[in-house]
């Protein structure tokens, strides 16, 4: 994942016109995986589940987005606990990886992504600052991972808002091409 801070900020509107690139990528193949994808976002405020949904056909694809920005809302919509939140606070690889795991139990979906971060241009600490955001994937047979990603935090909301769309985009489509690879069965030649 392309997570580190760079030294000059990329395009807002060739970030938006990848997302777009992708989320076509995404109505396109799914079907043929017959595959449903469905999201949990924080602080993207379902810009995910919009990229998909404004692509022509989406509905053969997209189950259902959970827009969670608040901690109650993770709990109550996801079913991440409050201890969780407690322990490691909303933005951490658990609440992420409890926010995908949610998604996918509460949806039709095969695949999920989740986001919770720091967007910006406040709200960060030296331990959890602008810029950082956490994604969880999870897909079938039970492979769920969380991931670390950190933008720049001199870039603006937007941008940091739209590199973390386009990344887990990528990572739907990377996590699908995964999945519908044949599985090795122990002992096959």
């Amino acid at each position: 994942m392309s997570g580190e801070p760079q030294s000059e900020a990329p395009s807002l509107e060739a970030m938006r016109a990848d997302c777009r690139r992708l989320a076509q990528q995404i109505v396109e193949t799914f079907p043929a995986l017959g595959a449903m994808v469905a999201t949990a976002e924080s602080c993207t405020g379902g810009l995910i589940a919009g990229a998909i949904t404004d692509i022509a056909g989406s509905s053969t694809v997209f189950d259902r987005g959970f827009v969670t920005y608040s901690n109650e809302a993770k709990q109550d919509m996801l079913g991440v606990r409050e201890a969780t939140l407690a322990a490691f606070g909303a933005v951490s690889a658990q609440v992420a990886t409890e926010m995908v795991l949610g998604a996918r139990r509460r949806s039709k979906a095969d695949f999920a992504v989740s986001v919770t971060g720091v967007a910006g241009p406040g709200g960060g600490s030296p331990h959890k600052p602008v810029g950082l955001v956490w994604m969880g994937l999870s897909g079938p047979g039970d492979l769920t991972s969380a991931v670390e990603l950190r933008w720049d935090p001199a870039w603006s909301r937007d941008l940091i808002r739209a590199a973390t769309v386009r990344t887990a985009l990528e990572a739907l489509i990377g996590r699908a091409a995964l999945g519908s690879q044949p599985q090795e069965t122990p002992g096959s030649p």
